[in-house]
């Protein structure tokens, strides 16, 4: 960060540095950014710009935060959280990013490092043989569009009530795995047609499958009541989100809104951050046909864990119920959702203190972050090459931040100076060395993806820790990796 613009931010909390509302004439809220000191002073010009642009918008309550991971994005930063008035605020398809409910899943196995890695590539080879990768990939569920509107409705209850699935499976799934008031008659025809035939499909860009081993156990008791067991143990990491229909989505409204901002004299300082009331016609209207697009991501990554159940029962010679391939958690990290939070408008939490705070309901927006409710897992993922975390929300999270906490450890460079840094099939060879079995769609791609472009999760972990907004559970290490 410029040296001018880090002497502004104050530290007014442990962990938590705010940039105050006077900052700029048109702020209307502070900044404020989770960070260790190192993280803060790393922070890229780009994305605090757009954090100061998100305090700026009409109806936000409370602060415009940035998790320790965020970046800069497409009008509000990878890692922004904002929360709005139901009444005077606005619903931003730039604040929830074009992958909506792009997110997290965990499965936990009873396998052990030793049984797995001699049989790793051929799980992976398996897995990627199921489970189709890339841009513009294909699935195995053939549907008609009146039943993929049922999948859009219903979510991953769709996929379970046709034998993709458990049924204890949707009560660890953020929201039961589904989103109320979807309206498919608030989707286009051309959102429809690109999504129809991708579900149970990875898809590209970050997105991945690993199988994995427990690293390090930091809570015990919390750990085994999750299934996390010892150390060693299997486990497998999901990350997608709703392809190419959701991003078909966000084009669509993203494209009408900005004309639209005049009819309700509402401005905004990027283009980016194209808005509506929440309460107009066109702003309920967007969330509807969001809550299709994240049902559709929750019905995606119920599908691909179901092949992966397939895929070790075969190998293994189990089912996979005797596997105890269970779901520890499923949770969205692009998504806006009316929430119940405690608001108080004072200059500094160390302000806030003792004071009697509202709870209203208010539109959360997290972009690139994660729910993180007391009791609520939390699933951080990490670089491919580095591992993974699994964390546990708190009430410090529902007093300071709504509630949310960082979604992985977030870019620190470019995928176009990735790929000029190093190429996709040396970097595949190097890690296979290092007991990483990759395979890929795309050398591009993998090149886009490799560890040195994203930041410490350590200490992403370390600065949500010290602000109190997630408490550590397990560490994971990767043995295998499918991505598009």
């Amino acid at each position: 960060m410029d040296a001018n613009l880090l002497s502004e931010f104050k530290e007014i909390e442990k962990g938590i540095w705010e940039l105050q509302k006077s900052f700029k004439k048109k702020m209307r809220a502070p900044l404020r950014i989770v960070a260790t000191e190192k993280l803060l002073s790393d922070m890229d010009d780009g994305a605090v710009e757009q954090g100061i642009n998100v305090a700026s918008l009409p109806g936000i309550v409370g602060s415009s935060w940035m998790m320790p991971d965020a970046h800069w994005g497409y009008g509000f930063p990878i890692g922004g959280v904002a929360a709005f008035d139901l009444k005077e605020g606005i619903i931003s398809p730039g604040g929830i990013g074009f992958d909506i409910n792009c997110g997290m899943r965990l499965l936990t196995t009873n396998l052990t490092e030793k049984e797995v890695r001699p049989r790793i590539e051929q799980i992976i080879n398996d897995l990627f043989d199921v489970i189709p990768v890339g841009v513009g990939g294909a699935g195995s569920v053939r549907l008609s569009k009146k039943e993929f509107k049922e999948v859009i409705v219903k979510g991953a209850a769709w996929a379970v009530e046709n034998g993709l699935g458990r049924q204890e499976d949707l009560r660890q799934i953020e929201e039961g795995g589904f989103i109320k008031d979807a309206d498919p008659s608030a989707v286009s025809d051309r959102a429809i047609t690109r999504g129809i035939n991708q579900l149970g499909t990875l898809g590209s860009g970050n997105h991945y499958l690993e199988v994995q081993k427990v690293e390090t156990i930091f809570d015990e008791k919390i750990s085994q009541e999750l299934g996390i067991l010892e150390s060693g143990q299997i486990a497998v990491m999901i990350h997608c989100g709703s392809r190419g229909f959701g991003h078909q989505i966000g084009t669509d409204y993203l494209n009408s809104f900005e004309p639209a901002m005049k009819k309700y004299k509402i401005e905004v300082p990027d283009r980016q951050l194209a808005c509506m009331p929440i309460s107009s016609p066109e702003g309920k209207k967007y969330f509807s046909a969001m809550a299709c697009a994240a049902n559709n991501a929750f019905a995606n990554r119920q599908i691909i864990a179901h092949k992966v159940r397939e895929v070790f029962a075969h190998i293994f010679g189990r089912s996979s119920e005797d596997l105890e391939m269970d779901l520890v958690y499923d949770v969205a990290h692009n998504i806006a959702k009316i929430e119940k939070h405690s608001i108080n408008n004072k200059r500094s939490l160390a302000d806030e203190v003792g004071k009697q705070k509202t709870i209203k309901e208010v539109m959360v927006h997290r972009k690139g972050a994660t729910r993180a409710f007391p009791g609520q897992p939390v699933i951080l993922g990490g670089s491919m090459e580095t591992g993974s975390y699994l964390l546990m929300g708190t009430e410090g999270a529902m007093q300071k931040t709504f509630g949310s906490t960082a979604h992985g450890s977030g870019r620190t460079m470019s995928r176009t100076r990735a790929k000029q840094i190093v190429r996709g099939e040396e970097l595949q060879k190097k890690m296979k060395k290092r007991g990483i079995y990759v395979k890929t769609a795309s050398f591009s791609g993998l090149a886009e993806e490799a560890g040195f472009a994203y930041k410490d999760i350590n200490e992403v972990v370390t600065a949500l820790s010290t602000a109190d907004i997630s408490q550590s559970i397990a560490s994971f290490k990767p043995l295998g990796n499918i991505k598009g």
